[in-house]
């Protein structure tokens, strides 16, 4: 049953200038290899990329400008 659970992993390419670069940076912080810290790094802008895809289109002042609007055509 437990390793029904394990997480599966592809290897994902990056230039070795970049890897030396994310490895010396996590020195002394609690990221054990460079994979996790990229996996962390990516997992952050995904969630923001899809937080922003679900944002509201309008604001709060857009909707009470388009329901005055609405009102003055007589449509509310």
């Amino acid at each position: 049953m437990e390793n029904e659970k394990r997480i599966k992993y592809t290897t994902v390419s990056i230039p070795i200038t970049l890897y030396n670069r994310i490895k010396k940076l996590i020195e002394n912080t609690g990221f054990t290899s460079v994979s996790q810290y990229v996996a962390y790094v990516l997992r952050e802008v995904v969630a923001a990329h899809e937080e922003e895809k679900y944002e509201e289109p309008f604001t709060e002042e857009d909707k009470q400008k388009i329901i005055e609007k609405l009102r003055r055509l007589g449509y509310i």
